[in-house]
C-alpha cells in the first residue's frame, strides 16, 4: 500500500459544525507530550512537551498548550483529549482460579487493557489460604481483575475468591470477568466494594474474549483510578483523560493496522520498560498448530519490566547475547550503572550514542523474542504438529519503533537497532518495513479513534513506511 493509497483510505470529511482542531495529550511520569491536530484535514499543526510534575500534572499541560498556542491560536480553544501513565500508570492485580487458564487469561487481558500487572494470584490447588491482603498491600495495585471458571461451570472457585478479597479488606475497584453464573452472588459479596461485572474472559476452554473486560477496566480506570492518584486538583484533568496510555496506544496500533491492511508490531523503548504491541491476523496454518488452553488473540501487548534505557539499563545488558561482537571486547558495566543512577542523563558524544543504540537493540530484540516466542515440531496423538508459544510475528509487514532513544536518535537508527537474527526458532518479523514514530503520533491516533475515526485514520498515515 503506497502512502497516497493510505491517505486516500484515511481522508477526512468536512463537517462545519464539528470542532476544527484537537489537542491530544499524553501525561507521562517524566514527560508530558501534546500534539495539535486539524480535525478537518487530519494534519499535525504543532507538537510540544514539558516535564511532568507529579504534584500537579496539569502544569505540564499548561506549558504544552502555551507552546502550541504560539504556533496556532486555535489550540487555546481546541477539543482536548488525553491519556495518562503518570504516577505509575494503571497497576492491576489479577486473581484467577487456575494459573495456566483463568489467571493467565486475566494477565493477558490486563496487559491489553493498558495495565501493568503487579501480581497474579491463582486460587486453585493451594494447601492453605494465601494472605491475599498482604499480597495486595505489598504490590499496591490500583485495581483487581477477578477471573475464574468457564460459563456454566463450577461457580465456587470465583465466589470463594470474591469472599477472600472482601475479607482481606480490599476496598479498591474490582472488575469481575469470570463465570457469569456467579455474578449475582459476587455482587452481594462485594456490595461495599466498587466493582463492575462483565463478560467472562474465558467463556469456554480455548477461547479468550477480552473486549468486555477491556472496556470495564477502562471505565474503572477513569472513574476511580485517575482521581485516586491525586495527580491533579483540577477538575479538567479528570474530564479530559480518556484512558491509560498503553490502552490508548494499542487502539492506535489497531487503527494503523486497519489503514495499512498489514500486520503491525510496535516496540516502545522506555527508561524502565519496553512494551510490544502487535496486531496480527489469524494464521491460515492455525489448524496445524496445537490448540492452546488460553487462545491467542489478534491484538496483544506485553511489557518487559527489566528492559529499558535508564532505570533498567543494567538488567538490559544482562539480557544480551554476549556472543554478539558488539559486546565481546567491551566492559559496559560502568556506563549502564551511570545510566541507571541518572535516569535523566542524555548522551552527548558519539560513543554515548553508540552505547544507547546498543542498549536499544538489546531491549528491542529481547522484548520481541519474549512477545513472539518460538515454533517447533512436536509429536502428539495426531502425529507431528507445530507447537508455538507467544504471538507469531513472522508475517508482520510493518514495524514501528517508539521511545526517546529512537525519536531523538541519529539518522538511520531504525535500521541499526530494529534488527535481529532469525535463528533459533524465534517467530520474529522476517521482512518488515521499518519506521519511527518521530512525531509521537500513535497516542493521538488512539485518542481520536473513537470520537474522530476518519481523522485518526488519516493521522495514522504519517507512520506509513516508504517501500
Amino acid at each position: 500500500m503506497t502512502r497516497a493509497d493510505a491517505k486516500q483510505a484515511g481522508s477526512v470529511a468536512t463537517d462545519a459544525a464539528a470542532p476544527q482542531t484537537a489537542v491530544c495529550v499524553d501525561f507521562g511520569s517524566t514527560w508530558t507530550k501534546a500534539l495539535h491536530v486539524d480535525l478537518v484535514s487530519g494534519e499535525v499543526l504543532g507538537s510540544a512537551s514539558a516535564p511532568t510534575s507529579l504534584h500537579e500534572v496539569m502544569e505540564a499541560y499548561d506549558a504544552c498548550l502555551a507552546t502550541l498556542t504560539e504556533k496556532d491560536a486555535r489550540a487555546a480553544t481546541a477539543e482536548v483529549l488525553a491519556c495518562s501513565s503518570a504516577g505509575g500508570g494503571l497497576r492491576i492485580a489479577v486473581v484467577g482460579n487456575e494459573e495456566l487458564v483463568t489467571a493467565e487469561a486475566g494477565r493477558r487481558v490486563a496487559l491489553s487493557s493498558g495495565g501493568k500487572v503487579v501480581a497474579v494470584v491463582a486460587t486453585a490447588g493451594r494447601e492453605a489460604e494465601s494472605d491475599l491482603g498482604a499480597t495486595l498491600s505489598f504490590t499496591t495495585p490500583d485495581l483487581v481483575l477477578l477471573t475464574g471458571g468457564t460459563d456454566g461451570g463450577n461457580r465456587e472457585a470465583i465466589v470463594s475468591a470474591a469472599r477472600e478479597l472482601a475479607a482481606a479488606g480490599w476496598r479498591g475497584p474490582v472488575v469481575v470477568a469470570g463465570n457469569r453464573d456467579a455474578n449475582p452472588e459476587i455482587d452481594e459479596i462485594l456490595a461495599d466494594v466498587p466493582h463492575v461485572t462483565c463478560d467472562n474472559v474465558v467463556p469456554k476452554i480455548g477461547v479468550l474474549a477480552p473486549e468486555s473486560a477491556r472496556a470495564a477496566v477502562r471505565e474503572m480506570f477513569l472513574e476511580h483510578v485517575i482521581g485516586g492518584k491525586n495527580l491533579s486538583s483540577r477538575a479538567d484533568f479528570r474530564r479530559i483523560v480518556q484512558g491509560a496510555t498503553p490502552d490508548v496506544v494499542l487502539q492506535g496500533v489497531e487503527t494503523l493496522a486497519e489503514v495499512l491492511g498489514e500486520d503491525v508490531v510496535v516496540v516502545d523503548v522506555g527508561g524502565a520498560t519496553t512494551d510490544v504491541h502487535s496486531v496480527v491476523r489469524p494464521d491460515p496454518e492455525a489448524e496445524h498448530v496445537r490448540e492452546e488452553v488460553v487462545a491467542v488473540t489478534p491484538v496483544t501487548r506485553t511489557v518487559e519490566g527489566d528492559l529499558g534505557m535508564r532505570w533498567s539499563a543494567t538488567t538490559t545488558l544482562e539480557a544480551a547475547d554476549h556472543s554478539d561482537p558488539s559486546l565481546a571486547e567491551s566492559d559496559l558495566s560502568g556506563e549502564v550503572e551511570h545510566r541507571r543512577n541518572h535516569p535523566d542523563w542524555l548522551p552527548r558524544t558519539e560513543q554515548d550514542k553508540d552505547i544507547d543504540e546498543l542498549l536499544a537493540r538489546i531491549a528491542i530484540c529481547t522484548a520481541l523474542q519474549r512477545h513472539a516466542g518460538r515454533s517447533r515440531v512436536v509429536l502428539s496423538p495426531q502425529g507431528k504438529v507445530i507447537e508455538r508459544t507467544g504471538t507469531d510475528l513472522r508475517r508482520v509487514g510493518v514495524m514501528i519503533g517508539s521511545g526517546g532513544v529512537l525519536r531523538h536518535g541519529r539518522e538511520g537508527i531504525e535500521e541499526r537497532v530494529m534488527r535481529w537474527s532469525l535463528r533459533g526458532g524465534w517467530q520474529l518479523p522476517e521482512a518488515p518495513l521499518r519506521a519511527v514514530d518521530s512525531d509521537y503520533v500513535l497516542a493521538a491516533v488512539g485518542l481520536l479513534a473513537r470520537s474522530h475515526p476518519a481523522t485518526a485514520r488519516h493521522l495514522a498515515t504519517h507512520l506509513t513506511p516508504s517501500r
